[in-house]
Parts: C-alpha cells; sequence; structure tokens
C-alpha cells in the first residue's frame, strides 16, 4: 500500500536529525552520516524539497530546550511538512509524551512519519499502533540502558574507584587510584591555601589574601582531551572548593551532589548539580589516599565555613565582622534561645548594644532583653584573659614563628614560579635549537615562544627581588622579639594595645566560645561562658542605671561642680577642676563652655555675685579681715575643730558661715606664739 500522496510530495521533507552530546558529534560520525543520509532516501522516495534539522546536534532529548525540534513542530502545526524522516523514535523524543503527541500531531494534518526502512501514516490504526509500539520500546530501551549504566557506576562508585575527573592537586594512577600530584609548586600552593584558612578563618579572607600578594593557584586545562596545569589568580569559587572538597582530606565521596526536576512552560527541566548535605551523599571512604589535611581539619573547616554563613540558620554565628561588639554571633538570649542582634546607637554609632529581637521581627512581641555591651564586652574579655594568661609566652613564641614563616611563604611561591618559568624557557630553547634554520616559518614562530618565556623569567626575577627585599625588611630585629615575648608575658597588655583591632579580639573569643547565654535579672546581667571542651563559666555585670553610659561624667565630679557652682563662676570652675586633674566624660580637659553645658544638662543654676554674701558665708581670706589675723591663723583653727567650715575637695574654696564663726569659742588669736606646725627639735624665737 503506497501511503505517499501527492498532497504529500507538495509539501516539503523534513529530516531531523539529533546527537546527545558534543563528544559524539565529534567522535561518532557514523550515527551522523546514517542521519544525514535521510536527504537521499526523501529523494528516492519523490520529494524535491528537502529541509534538513540539525540545530539539536549535542543537544540531549530528556527534558533540555531543543530548538530545532521546537521549529520541526511549528512546521508540522502549520500543514508545512509533509514527511518526517529520522533515524528512529529516539532521535525524535526522549519519552512517550513527546513522542504521541507528535504522532497525533502529523496525524491531524496529514504528515507521514519515516525511517530508514518504511514510511507510516500516523492516520491508519495499525502504522498507528505500530509507532506507539516503536516509541514505547525505545523509551524502554533507553531506561534499561541507563539503569545498567548507573548501576555499573554505583557499583565502582562503591569501591572508590570512579572518577570522572580528578581534582587539581592530584594525578590519575592507572585507571582506579589517585595520587598527590608529585609537582612540588602544586603541593605547596594548595597546602599554603589550607593553612592560610587555619589563620584567617574566612574563605573570603584568604582569597582577599592570595590576590593580594599576586600567588596564583594551579587549575586544569584540557586540549584535546589532553589535561594540563595551567597557574592563574584564583577568584572565590576556587579557594572555596578547594576547602570544600574531601578528596584534600583523604577521603573518596561520590553522589554529593544531585538533580531536580520541575516543569517550565508545558516542559521538564533538570538542574543539576544541587549540593546534598554530608548525610546524604552516597560513598564516603575516608583515608581513602594521601591528602593535604587529616578529617579531623578538613570537619573544622567546615563547621568555620557553616559559622560564617550569615543568615543560615539560628545556630550560626556569622563571620566576624568590623564594629566594636566583641560578642556579635556569640551571644543567645537565655529566655527565648534567640541569638541576639547587635545596634549602635547613639549620635556617632560608637556605643555597643545587645538586643533580642527575634520575636519582635517575627510576630511583633515584645523585645526578650536589651542591655549595653561596654560593660559585657569587657567583662568575657577578662574572663578570656584570665584562661589564656599562662599560655602568653607559648603564644609570643608562635606568633615570632608565624610572622618569619609568613613571609617566607610568599617568598617561597615566587621562588617556585620563577623555577616553573625557568623550565619553560628551557624547553621552548630547546624546540628552537631543535628546528632546521632553513624552516623560516616554524623558527620564527618557535624563536618568539621563546622571548615570551623569556620575559616571563624576567618579570618573576623582579617579583622574587621584591619579595625577598621585603621579607628582609619585615624581619625581626631583637628589640621587636623582645617586646613580643614582653607582650606575651602580658596578655592584659596586648588586649588593650592600640594594634590589636576588634577583628583579632573577635576572633580570639571565637577560638574559646562556643557561645555565651544571657539572662537579665533585674538590674543584673547573668552570662554564662561555654568554652571549647565543655567547661562553662558564669559570670554576673550589673547594668548601667537609667542615663549613665560610658561617657557619662563620674559622679565625684558631678558632685563637685554642683558644689563649686555655688561659690564660683564657671570660669573659675573650669580652672579649678584642671588644677585638680579632673577630666570629662570623654578624657577631655574642662572649659567654660563644657562647664556650662554640664550644668545646663544638670539643671543647676549659674553663679551669681553676691549670692555667697546672701547666704552669709564667708571665704578664708574674708574669715581673717573679719578677725583681723592671717589666713593661716583661720586655716590653723579650722584644723583644730574650733572654727567650723566645710570644703568640697581638697584645694577647693573653704566656706565659713557667718553665725558660726560668731558663736566659736576662739583663744586670744594675736597673743598666739610659736611655730605653726609642731616638730621636737623646733623651737621658739622669743622677740
Amino acid at each position: 500500500m503506497n501511503r505517499i500522496t501527492p498532497e504529500h510530495l507538495s509539501r516539503a521533507a523534513w529530516v531531523y536529525v539529533r546527537q546527545s552530546t558534543p563528544g559524539q558529534v565529534r567522535h561518532n560520525h557514523e550515527s551522523q552520516g546514517r542521519q544525514y543520509a535521510l536527504r537521499d532516501r526523501a529523494r528516492h522516495l519523490g520529494w524535491r524539497q528537502v529541509v534538513v534539522v540539525d540545530d539539536d546536534l549535542g543537544h540531549s532529548g530528556g527534558g533540555t530546550a531543543r530548538p530545532g525540534y521546537d521549529r520541526l513542530l511549528a512546521a508540522v502545526c502549520r500543514s508545512d511538512v509533509g514527511v518526517v524522516l529520522s533515524l528512529e523514535a529516539s532521535r525524535l523524543a526522549r519519552n512517550g509524551r513527546e513522542w504521541h503527541t507528535l504522532i497525533d500531531y502529523c496525524g491531524l494534518v496529514g504528515c507521514l512519519l519515516a525511517d530508514e526502512s518504511s514510511v507510516y501514516d500516523p492516520r491508519l490504526p495499525d502504522d498507528r499502533l505500530l509507532l506507539g509500539m516503536k516509541g514505547t520500546m525505545s523509551e524502554m530501551e533507553l531506561s534499561m540502558l541507563r539503569h545498567r549504566s548507573e548501576e555499573a557506576l554505583r557499583r565502582k562508585a562503591r569501591r572508590g574507584e570512579l572518577f570522572m575527573t580528578v581534582a587539581v592537586g592530584y594525578v590519575r594512577v592507572g585507571r582506579d587510584e589517585v595520587a598527590v600530584d608529585p609537582d612540588r609548586r602544586v603541593q605547596e600552593a594548595i597546602a599554603l591555601v589550607f593553612r592560610k584558612f587555619a589563620e584567617f578563618g574566612s574563605v573570603r579572607q584568604v582569597h582577599l589574601w592570595l590576590r593580594h600578594e599576586g600567588i596564583e593557584l594551579p587549575a586544569a586545562a584540557y586540549d584535546q582531551s589532553q589535561r594540563r596545569t595551567v597557574w592563574k589568580l584564583p577568584v572565590y569559587n576556587t579557594v572555596h572548593h578547594l576547602l570544600t572538597n574531601p578528596i584534600y582530606a583523604g577521603a573518596y565521596a561520590f553522589g554529593r551532589t544531585g538533580s531536580r526536576t520541575y516543569l517550565e512552560d508545558g516542559r521538564k527541566r533538570v538542574v543539576r548539580g544541587l549540593r546534598r548535605a554530608r548525610s546524604e551523599w552516597e560513598v564516603l571512604i575516608r583515608d581513602h589516599h594521601d591528602g593535604y589535611i587529616t578529617w579531623a581539619e578538613y570537619e573544622r573547616n567546615q563547621q568555620l565555613i557553616a559559622d560564617n554563613a550569615n543568615y543560615h540558620g539560628a545556630t550560626v554565628r556569622g563571620a566576624v565582622r568590623k564594629g566594636e561588639a566583641l560578642l556579635a554571633g556569640l551571644l543567645r538570649c537565655g529566655h527565648c534561645g534567640r541569638s541576639l542582634h547587635v545596634t549602635y546607637p547613639g549620635k556617632g554609632g560608637n556605643t555597643v548594644r545587645y538586643q533580642c529581637q527575634g520575636g519582635h521581627i517575627n510576630h511583633g512581641t515584645e523585645r526578650c532583653i536589651s542591655f549595653g555591651g561596654l560593660r559585657v564586652d569587657r567583662a568575657v574579655g577578662e574572663a578570656v584573659l584570665r584562661v589564656l594568661g599562662p599560655l602568653g609566652i607559648d603564644a609570643a613564641l608562635h606568633a615570632i614563628e608565624e610572622r618569619q614563616r609568613a613571609s617566607g611563604e610568599v617568598l617561597r611561591q615566587a621562588e617556585l614560579a620563577l623555577e616553573a618559568a625557568r623550565f619553560e624557557e628551557r624547553r621552548a630553547r630547546r624546540q628552537y635549537d631543535a628546528v632546521d634554520p632553513d624552516n623560516r616559518l616554524v623558527a620564527g614562530e618557535l624563536e618568539r615562544r621563546w622571548n615570551e618565556r623569556l620575559e616571563s623569567v624576567r618579570q618573576q626575577e623582579e617579583v622574587v627581588s621584591e619579595r625577598f627585599a621585603s621579607r628582609e625588611h619585615e624581619a625581626l630585629s631583637g628589640e621587636e622579639r623582645e617586646e613580643y615575648l614582653a607582650l606575651g608575658a602580658d596578655l592584659d597588655r596586648v588586649w588593650h594595645h592600640e594594634g590589636a583591632t576588634p577583628e583579632s579580639r573577635k576572633r580570639i573569643l571565637r577560638a574559646l566560645l562556643v557561645e555565651v547565654v544571657a539572662n537579665v535579672e533585674g538590674d543584673q546581667i547573668k552570662l554564662r561562658l561555654h568554652w571549647r571542651g565543655g567547661d562553662h563559666t558564669e559570670l554576673t555585670v550589673r547594668k548601667n542605671r537609667s542615663g549613665r553610659h560610658r561617657w557619662t561624667t563620674d559622679v565625684e565630679t558631678g558632685d563637685l561642680i554642683r558644689e563649686l557652682a555655688r561659690l564660683m563662676p564657671d570660669r573659675s570652675i573650669a580652672s579649678f577642676l584642671n588644677r585638680a586633674g579632673k577630666r570629662t566624660g570623654k578624657s577631655n580637659p574642662w572649659t567654660e563652655a563644657r562647664v556650662r553645658s554640664f550644668r545646663t544638662y544638670r539643671r543647676i543654676a549659674v553663679y551669681r555675685d553676691g549670692e555667697r554674701q546672701e547666704r552669709e558665708e564667708l571665704t578664708l581670706q574674708e574669715a581673717a579681715e573679719r578677725l583681723g589675723v592671717s589666713k593661716m591663723t583661720v586655716l590653723r583653727q579650722i584644723r583644730r575643730g574650733a572654727i567650723p567650715a566645710r570644703q568640697a575637695c581638697k584645694g577647693a574654696p573653704w566656706v565659713i558661715s557667718v553665725h558660726a564663726l560668731e558663736r566659736a569659742q576662739l583663744p586670744e588669736l594675736a597673743s598666739e606664739r610659736g611655730p605653726v606646725t609642731a616638730g621636737p627639735r623646733q623651737r621658739t624665737l622669743e622677740i
């Protein structure tokens, strides 16, 4: 039965060509040739107009967008296609839904389907049944092949022998094993990343340090399936991959990522590369091969990276940030269990305050607790210093060693890069020497490569010279070494040293403390310090009274100003306070304006001329003039208790009441003789 009619021949014949992967496109030329040969079959069947759709070469049919197939389906719906030729059903569709959709559309518009051997009319029941069976058998065959290959890969992975690719820093040994890359430059560069992460505790900081120092990391490049190592400045993802890949801890892991399937615009979409939790990994074999770090170090690194991820769970501490709050990320509310937030209120944002705002933000309820951070930070810092005190000298020696090693690491990387550049230069020279001089085309290219390698060597030599000079400049002198040891013996001075940043203090706290639980009871803050290792310490810190803060003038100075304001004007008060060594809350000297501001804020009246006379109060000079004696004589009587008087503080003016002076029982002051001060060897001069 001839299914081809003149109506079919009046339309175009469409040949659909597809291969699933770019590798098949490059290497499986036989299958590609068979599909293109369908053009000749279309002409043999009688079609003059043949359209080849090969837009989907290298595209998988499993849920991936296929522009060529979409164009074919649109042409079928427009009745522009008389026959669709394909090698087999799996080329057109990978599942029954897409296959039967194509059959339905072809049946509606009268389009034929053909392969290498037969022509099918979807409108005929027998042909439709046969096409449906072909699609079902193709789908089943693909499923079985996929299941067999995946199960074979899993069995090999369970033995720790499956390696699709090998991470940078390792090389394949045979077919089923890996070993550390024998290149010393590769080894030391990767080991440097892990050492710097142990020092900085942050992936971002390691990345910035590597970029700042100009240290390149190895990367894998492929040329015609041949792997080679290239060197380039790292990006953040490169450093993160090195620190999170368990292969560098000597472990074999399989199934660390998965896929997710969903529908979008009526099509199946597959997202691959989704990271799984460690408990969901299919295979994890520890001590599988030699690693750059131990498994314990790897787990510690993962915990630190997880803690640095801000806003990733209630138990995450967050990365160390700028700011004066030393306990940011460590404090937890003892009432509701939420982490405490840090705020910087005040005019210049220079004060620290811890608040439990989780309930307020999430549910609109009242805040649990809130308190200032100055006293709490000081109390926790003192507790940490008490623990670290016996380790001060060891820490100083370690700091000296780390400083010397840090400068040496940068120089070492530059020396290894120079050695690699010299090797490339020698190889380029050997290639140039081996070429026939008469072959100028080849010789010219090799000469250019040799010149490039020479220039690279020159640049690396300059880098080595600069870093060597920098290391000599940064070398510790004898005095600096003694200063380090002195600081190690006095950790309190180190903690408050001007060179100690809040970030460094925070890292010390996080190295020792897991968290700090805070409860507020009345005017007291109860703190429970959870140390690494399981020990606990309880501290009690008294809250500031209302209106008190770190910049508040001390009570003694405030009372003194209040007393002096009744005796002298603001200018005289400022002079007296400065002579007495008193300072403002911010440790500034007193001025007339500052005294006036202090009085105004506390509603202390200003001194008026004649105010003291209205209260009938005398100074020392006025009392002496009234009695007709010297000031020293009056002062002696005050010290003896004969004349009642008061003084705000030592050095302040004496205040004597007129009535008290009149009631005082005084001896004959004018006839007093004898020394002002008593002394056993002092005699009276009789005149």
